[in-house]
């Protein structure tokens, strides 16, 4: 059977952190880095994924080769069949991971998936957002996971703040942790003072200046938060903050409104009051142009090609020019 994986969902953290599993098989640095390959299907040739599967490992037992996005390459019959003829013919010493975005409405009907049923040539593992009332339960066991422990209250607490955004709940949680020293459980107050409640605000204000086309004041927010928060936090809100917009934009044109957005998102009623008067604001073909743009940085910024505070600085910019 090859070695093959296909991870999907909509909790990208999720599926981030699975693929940094595979990647711990390589107990050498420098043996890891020869031997991984990180591909998107959107932009690597024939050729380059080739190579990359059919090469042989270099002082190690197995390749991991981990490609992105196969939905948005092969998006017609026949470069599906034969791209999956290809995989289907991978050596032992490949490990291929496939992963990709996917919702959860979109998950059983998904080509690989399908394929997946009918060879049986791959493994697949679903990592889907939990629901709104899941996520309380979510946070204590990551907080177990860190190392720490919270109260249930304030888990609910940190639930009002970040919906079901798990990445964006991690984050907080292990500033949480290390904001008490991991020498008590984190309390509801912890959470008041410490937690994205603080930098939420901006982040509207900041979207807000994108839509109405305030460069100036986009860019004084952006500085704001980059003063008080690393990039990555700020990036990730900002990524959240933009999926949540093109979600709401998506209920909208279905004829919803906050409430049904509310339901749909998994968040607060007031973020989603929010959320759906900034959505009014863009179309939705803008909304998919400036989150497909969020793909390409963040994939750039996970090979090391670009700064994340140089890329949102950049980002500002070409929203409002």
């Amino acid at each position: 059977m090859p070695n093959i994986y296909f991870l999907y969902g909509n909790d990208e953290f999720a599926i981030t952190r699975r693929l940094a599993e595979f990647g711990a098989v390589f107990t050498d640095p420098t043996s890891a880095d020869m031997n991984t390959a990180r591909l998107d299907a959107r932009t690597v040739s024939e050729d380059e994924l080739n190579n990359a599967v059919n090469a042989m490992p270099f002082l190690a037992g197995q390749r991991l080769v981990l490609l992105s996005n196969p939905s948005a390459r092969y998006n017609k019959p026949d470069m599906r069949r034969k791209f999956l003829e290809f995989i289907g013919k991978i050596p032992e010493s490949t490990r291929l991971v496939i992963y990709e975005s996917v919702e959860p409405k979109e998950s059983e009907k998904h080509w690989l998936n399908k394929w997946v049923e009918r060879t049986k040539l791959a493994q697949v593992q679903a990592f889907m957002l939990p629901r709104l009332k899941e996520m309380d339960g979510w946070i204590l066991n990551e907080t177990k996971r860190q190392g720490g422990q919270m109260d249930r209250d304030a888990a609910v607490k940190l639930v009002e703040m970040v919906g079901v955004e798990t990445r964006q709940a991690a984050q907080e949680i292990s500033k949480l942790l290390a904001y008490v020293n991991w020498s008590r459980p984190v309390k509801v107050t912890d959470v008041e003072a410490v937690s994205i409640i603080t930098a939420e605000p901006d982040i509207f204000a900041m979207v807000d200046a994108l839509a109405s086309g305030n460069g100036k004041s986009a860019q004084r927010l952006l500085h704001r938060l980059l003063e008080n928060e690393d990039a990555f936090s700020v990036w990730g809100m900002v990524v959240r903050q933009f999926r949540l917009v093109l979600l709401a934009r998506e209920v909208l044109d279905a004829h919803g409104g906050v409430n049904e957005v509310t339901n749909a998102l998994g968040v607060h009623p007031f973020v989603a009051g929010k959320v759906t008067g900034q959505a009014k604001r863009f179309s939705m073909l803008a909304l998919e142009k400036i989150y497909h743009k969020l793909l390409e940085i963040d994939e750039a910024a996970k090979r090391s090609q670009v700064a994340l505070d140089l890329a949102l600085e950049t980002l500002v910019v070409e929203l409002t020019t």
